[in-house]
């Protein structure tokens, strides 16, 4: 890989994708930033590190997609250095991720501008860094603070006034803080307040073996379990060079492709109650229904958990189990071209979704969005297209983009990708290879290193991962697309009225548990 005016010395990892890793000094982490931003890459992932039980230091690490594939940056620092140059001004999506990261490990973006905490609630020890290797696993309880206030930037002027939302909500989803600053019913300003839902997944990564994590990763976020678990089976093959049976690749992509279809089913059904249409949330939870139980009677599981296994997948699928995925999807798509037919002819319902909560292809580039709500807003990124991998690399994915960026646009790129993976799985089934499905694994070498990038149907899912003796997990970062995502939510909102808000956050439908971490 080459950054364009720097001499930087990448080494390819051996992955299906390109993905390339540098060691660079201060200097030339923000001088790479600034070429990535300028040839139109983006920031994917920014972690921390600490290698002193190897005998090194802590470590700032960046994850970027360019032109030729992923670049993953790797910044040492030096010995009592605890802070990095700040990447937020030419990326403005690192905010929270390296005020994360300062919580975890004690690692600062230097002169930030935003330095509160953020996984950090108050309530940890004073000074207390999960993420270090000497941390306690629990804090006596003698040490722990009480929960602070957080300090929300206040919006002054005649006639605003603010509505707290949250943690704590009226249904079943996961906690988040939402403070609107508004005006009569106008939204001025959102700021979220998240983390509630910090699991410490990370430190628990560290005290699992590397054959055992993968079933770790796939609860980093349930409605992504095939994708999380297939980047880190991906990175752990990487790292200790084992290739997977053709036919376990095959198998992987029929369930990503099942797993993006259950997700939109799902999602569209929920945008329709959200805009008073509940005949929709009735039909698309009774086609998610059907779509999942067959996923359970194939796979196992409701949501293929535990299927992508280290080496290829857990579970082979015979040949009428296979006819039967078929022929599902043409049940499926018959149903769903009725019902896009009821949502596209609805007034009522094109009245609540076209013109709100839009992002425009400008702003969503500026500000990193990705995933389905980047190709939304016009942003043609789409891993299965970008950088194909087996067995996509042969499939022809089509990419599903809409240049509306309002609540329409995330509606429709939702429609036209459960057709497309529908396609997809009947390719997939009609071609399935016969074969093994598993690979004996290599003993992980001490201080092997590998990374996996999967197009989830959210977005691009990363992990990173470092071994150490015996096959120990020195660190492994899962980041989920959220993180990204979820300040753009922020300025999506802006303009438009309060009752508007649940459906503009359901059509981003970003990840708590993935984004806490």
């Amino acid at each position: 890989m080459q950054i364009t005016g720097l001499d930087i010395a990448f080494a390819r990892l051996a992955a299906p994708l390109p993905i390339w890793r540098a060691s660079v000094d201060a200097d030339e982490w923000s001088a790479a930033a600034r070429a990535i931003a300028a040839g139109g890459g983006r920031l994917v992932a920014l972690w921390g590190a600490d290698r002193r039980r190897d005998g090194d230091g802590f470590a700032i690490c960046a994850a970027y997609a360019a032109l030729d594939g992923l670049a993953w940056l790797d910044l040492p620092l030096r010995a009592g250095a605890m802070t990095y140059p700040d990447l937020a001004p030419v990326f403005p999506s690192a905010v929270r991720i390296q005020r994360a990261s300062a919580d975890l490990l004690g690692i600062a973006a230097a002169a930030a501008a935003d330095t509160r905490p953020w996984l950090d609630h108050g309530a940890w020890p004073a000074d207390h860094r999960p993420l270090r290797h000497d941390a306690p696993l629990w804090a006596p309880a003698a040490t722990l603070r009480p929960a602070a206030n957080y300090d929300f930037v206040r919006v002054e002027g005649d006639g605003v006034h603010e509505i707290p939302v949250g943690p704590v909500h009226a249904g079943i989803i996961e906690p988040g803080h939402f403070r609107f600053s508004i005006v009569g019913e106008k939204v001025l300003r959102l700021e979220q307040r998240l983390g509630y839902v910090h699991k410490g997944i990370e430190q628990r990564f560290t005290q699992l073996s590397a054959l055992e994590a993968h079933r770790l990763a796939g609860r980093v976020s349930g409605d992504t379990t095939v994708a999380f678990a297939w980047a880190y089976c991906m990175a752990l093959e990487v790292a200790v060079r084992c290739g997977i049976p053709e036919r376990a690749q095959w198998l992987r992509a029929l369930m990503l492709e099942r797993e993006r279809v259950a997700n939109h089913l799902g999602d569209l059904g929920a945008l329709g109650n959200d805009a008073a249409l509940a005949f929709a949330l009735a039909q698309f939870s009774r086609l998610r229904e059907d779509w999942q139980r067959a996923s359970h009677a194939a796979f196992g599981h409701r949501l293929m958990m535990d299927t992508v296994a280290p080496g290829g997948v857990a579970v082979d699928v015979g040949s009428a189990m296979i006819d039967r995925l078929r022929d599902q999807c043409d049940a499926i798509e018959r149903e769903v071209r009725t019902l896009r037919a009821i949502y596209d002819e609805h007034a009522g319902l094109q009245d609540r979704f076209i013109g709100t909560g839009r992002v425009t292809p400008q702003l969503a580039a500026q500000l990193g969005l990705t995933g389905l709500a980047g190709r939304a807003s016009g942003q043609l990124a789409d891993l299965r297209c970008d950088h194909a991998w087996p067995p996509y690399d042969g499939l022809g994915v089509r990419i599903a983009t809409q240049r509306g960026g309002d609540v329409a646009a995330r509606v429709n790129v939702r429609f036209d990708e459960v057709f497309e993976s529908l396609r997809l799985i009947r390719a997939l089934c009609a071609g399935l290879p016969g074969g093994v499905v598993q690979a004996d694994m290599p003993s992980p070498a001490t201080g092997a290193i590998g990374a996996g990038w999967i197009e989830g149907w959210r977005g691009e899912v990363l992990v990173a991962l470092e071994l150490g003796a015996g096959g120990t997990i020195t660190r492994c970062h899962c980041h989920d697309p959220s993180w990204h995502n979820w300040p753009v939510l922020e300025h999506a909102v802006i303009g438009n009225i309060v009752p508007d808000f649940p459906l503009i956050n359901k059509s981003f439908n970003l990840s708590y548990s993935g984004h806490d971490g």
